[in-house]
Order: structure tokens, then C-alpha cells, then sequence
């Protein structure tokens, strides 16, 4: 399914009424375990979508994005050097108002060698326009314990506030879980949707047993999941916990995980931002709801 037909799903499904009430209502938010901070429950990610031309008529829609994101009480958005021009882009869309100051700026390291990633770092600070970053990951457990050591480092200088590793595949819980084990981690990204929940058997109660916070990555399956309900209405038990579209099914699916602190879909317009957003509202599916939303994705 392509991204003009989830819009199109998206508009037909919610109702003008219902999004006016969803705009004025707060977003839930989440805590992070190893400093009590809250955050929105729904963040940005930036992969494919903010990799284009760092020039003025292809950062448009994806600056309205933004604002519209912050202005509806988002904060959090995910980045990387990997992701090729996303950093240059997020730079130029958050040096221009208040913008910077209103958001959660999450980037990752990627390089070996306790040089390498001091200089990647001093890079994404230029690319991005700031002199603070919040949260820096190891990206696919790259280095790990290095790259780590540097961090940590960066924290103490207050160059960054948060600390974390990143995975997307199930194939890489095995080398997750024993440093979720053994390091002291503010943060953990993991791949978890709701035809993919390996994460919730294996990673999400081990965050929560060592108090670490889950960005979720992947959640609508790299558009896997819009594909299988390609021409299917939003079943009507959702309504039972305020969801009026597939990308907020989605998203409520794994919101209603007590571990996840924020999913971070791709959000590259306004009204995505919109229709995503609504996922971050009371009520959330309880455990019974949640089996119900398995089943019949799993029946599709």
C-alpha cells in the first residue's frame, strides 16, 4: 500500500469532529525509568522520509510536519548520520523559530574507534544546528562498549543528556539482551509491531525489569502491516478504545505495551502527523483488547 492511499484511508476514516477533539486533548506521555523526565508518547522517526534535498522546495512539507508535530504537543524526533541527508535536513528545518528548544532530538553513532565517534558526534551537532543533543545510541550494537565509554563521556560534558543502543531485526535480541543486561542504559530502540512482537516476549520485560526506556522503531512493519488491511475498515471493537484509523490501530497496539515509552513512525506530512498523534490518547487497548487486535490481524 502506498503512502497517498494511507492518506487517503486515514481521511476517509476520521471524522473532522473527532480530530478537532483529538487536537485539543493532551498527548499521553511516558516516563523515562533512569530520570523520571516525561515524554510525548509518540515521537518522529526520520529514515527514508527526511533523506531528501536539503533545499528549501523539498524541506517544505516535511517542516509543516514538524511544526504541526510540535504544536500538537509532539517533542521527540529520531535521526541518524546513516540516514544520508536527515541531519542537514532536521538542521535547517530546527534553526529557524523556537523549534529546537521544543523538541527531544534523538541521533545515533555508527563508527569504531573512540576518535571516529567523538568526530561523528561533533558532526551531527553541525549537521543539526545545536550544541546539545539529548539522546545518542549505538546504532545496531555497532562497537558497542566503546562507543559507550565515549557517550558517556560526551554525558558527563553535558555535550548529550541520554545514552542507548539501537536494534531492528529480531535476529539481533541475542546480542541485545546481555548488554541490556550488563551496561547501565537509559535507552534501547527495538523493531515491535503487531505482526512482529518477538520484543514483547524477550526485550520489553527486560527494559522494564532494568528500568530502561523503549523508542519503538518499525512500527507499522515498513508498511507491511498496511498492505494486509489494503481495502479492510477498521474493526469495529476499536472503537472501545478511541481508534479511528488503521495507523492509530497500530500505534495504540503497541502504546497499550506498559514498556513502550514512544513509537516512532515515519511522518513526512501534516496530516500524517495529525492521524498518528490520535494514537497518543486515553484510552489505550487493555490486555484483553490487545489479544483481540492480534487475532484479527493475525486472521488477515
Amino acid at each position: 500500500m502506498t503512502l497517498s492511499r494511507r492518506a487517503l484511508l486515514a481521511a476517509a476514516a476520521l471524522a473532522p469532529v473527532a480530530q478537532r477533539a483529538m487536537a485539543d486533548a493532551p498527548l499521553i506521555r511516558r516516563p523515562i525509568p533512569s530520570s523520571g523526565e516525561t515524554l510525548p508518547a509518540i515521537g518522529i522517526g526520520t529514515s527514508r522520509r527526511y533523506e531528501v534535498a536539503p533545499v528549501p522546495e523539498q524541506v517544505k512539507p516535511l517542516r509543516e510536519a514538524i511544526e504541526t508535530f510540535v504544536k500538537r504537543g509532539g517533542s521527540v524526533i529520531d535521526t541518524a548520520p546513516s540516514y544520508g541527508t536527515a541531519e542537514d535536513v532536521l538542521g535547517m528545518i530546527l534553526s529557524e523559530g523556537d523549534l529546537r528548544r521544543n523538541v527531544f532530538l534523538a541521533t545515533k553513532v555508527d563508527t569504531r574507534g573512540s576518535e571516529e565517534t567523538k568526530a561523528q558526534v561533533a558532526r551531527s551537532l553541525q549537521r543539526l544546528r545545536t550544541d546539545r543533543l539529548d539522546l545518542v545510541a549505538v546504532h545496531n550494537l555497532i562497537d558497542t562498549a566503546n562507543n559507550l565509554t565515549v557517550l558517556r563521556g560526551l554525558k558527563e560534558q553535558k555535550t548529550l543528556r541520554y545514552v542507548g543502543v539501537t536494534v531492528w531485526r529480531d535476529n539481533q535480541f541475542d546480542g541485545l539482551e546481555p548488554v541490556m543486561r550488563a551496561e547501565k542504559l537509559d535507552f534501547v530502540q527495538v523493531n515491535y509491531a503487531i505482526d512482529n512482537r518477538a520484543a514483547a516476549e524477550r526485550v520489553l520485560p527486560l527494559a522494564a525489569e532494568k528500568g530502561i526506556a523503549v523508542m519503538v522503531n518499525v512500527p507499522f512493519g515498513r508498511d507491511r502491516l498496511f498492505k494486509a488491511v489494503q481495502g479492510k475498515e477498521v474493526p469495529g471493537f476499536a472503537k472501545e478504545f478511541g481508534c479511528a484509523t488503521w495507523p492509530q490501530f497500530f500505534l495504540k497496539y503497541v502504546l497499550g505495551h506498559p514498556a513502550v515509552t514512544c513509537p516512532i513512525p515515519g511522518m513526512a506530512k501534516a496530516a500524517y502527523v495529525e492521524d498518528n498523534l490520535g494514537a497518543a490518547h486515553d484510552p489505550l487497548p487493555d490486555a484483553g483488547q490487545r489479544k483481540q487486535m492480534e487475532a484479527f490481524i493475525d486472521a488477515l
